[in-house]
């Protein structure tokens, strides 16, 4: 009788209600298994007939799971998590990289950065499909179904694995237009007296802080202000670009508009601190397993942005 019923469990419907414990919705969980909303309700009603128990709690909002699903889904996790290493390993046996890379980047970095590097990875890989999300959101990446997070940070998470894609810092920039009609600021303090466009953080004031090159431990702090403010660097980019203030933007999104003359560096002997992260990584949960997708596009971040 337990070799029958061990037979008849359904082990992927219990895979199933895990996902839609992690995307809290029929629908979402639907999309994100890539079948109909029918089918996943059809096999969480199965497991919870096969179980004896109500396994989800729904309403006409969402849907929860009851404390016997989360106790389903706790015990058999990690199980799920061996499965998915073991075929991962399995595929990887095969010469040529392949499968689905789920990645999440920041807006701004992405559309300048990773966006431009694309189609020669795709050309290199024609059997990896790339799915990117850009967003500013702050994105759970394993509960998100991501394998892959590009952050723009000055550290990382001790429980994630971190690539350092390359360093990056912080650039005060006005565009010559700007700097001719309001001069130019030769110390923080005359920052007080311009047009400073900043990153909407907080609603409470802006402050910036430098740290001379000589000696960084003598932090300066000035007030700004500003009659513009935004949650999106290159938002910022282009407004500096068109001669309305000056902004500290990541070195990403000036760098090439200061090289090419768009943009002027300013107080080269300061280096602002705080603003933006200290280098661009790319994070994945820690795990024994690495897929051979993950690690070729990495390498390819890795090269190109060097």
């Amino acid at each position: 009788m337990m070799n029958e019923y061990k037979k008849e469990l359904p082990w992927s419907h219990i895979y199933w209600l895990s996902v839609l414990d992690t995307m809290g919705s029929y629908t979402a969980a639907a999309k994100r298994l890539g079948v109909s909303k029918a089918a996943v309700s059809l096999r969480i009603a199965e497991l919870e007939q096969n179980a004896g128990v109500a396994l989800v709690q729904r309403t006409t909002r969402s849907v929860r799971l009851t404390d016997a699903g989360r106790a389903l889904v706790g015990n058999t996790q990690r199980a799920f998590e061996q499965i998915e290493q073991g075929f991962d390993s399995i595929r990887d046996m095969a010469r040529v990289p392949k499968g689905v890379v789920r990645v999440t980047a920041p807006v701004a970095l992405g559309r300048q950065r990773i966006m431009p590097l694309m189609a020669s990875f795709l050309n290199a890989y024609p059997d990896i499909r790339l799915e990117i999300e850009l967003s500013d959101h702050l994105s759970a990446i394993a509960q998100e179904g991501f394998d892959l997070a590009i952050r723009h940070a000055s550290t990382v998470p001790e429980t994630h694995v971190a690539w350092l894609l390359r360093p990056s810092a912080t650039l005060l920039a006005a565009s010559p237009a700007y700097l001719q009609a309001h001069g130019t600021p030769r110390h923080p303090s005359d920052l007080t007296r311009h047009n400073c466009l900043y990153y909407l953080r907080s609603a409470s004031a802006p402050a910036w802080s430098f740290s001379p090159a000589r000696r960084p431990q003598e932090r300066c702090s000035v007030a700004v202000r500003g009659n513009f403010s935004a949650n999106n660097s290159e938002a910022l980019r282009r407004l500096v670009l068109n001669g309305v203030g000056i902004a500290l933007l990541p070195d990403f999104s000036s760098e090439d508009d200061i090289r090419e003359g768009r943009l002027v560096s300013l107080l080269p002997g300061w280096k602002p601190d705080g603003a933006f992260g200290e280098a661009i990584y790319a994070v994945r949960p820690y795990s024994t397993h690495v897929p051979r997708a993950v690690r070729a596009f990495v390498e390819h971040l890795r090269q190109s942005l060097a």
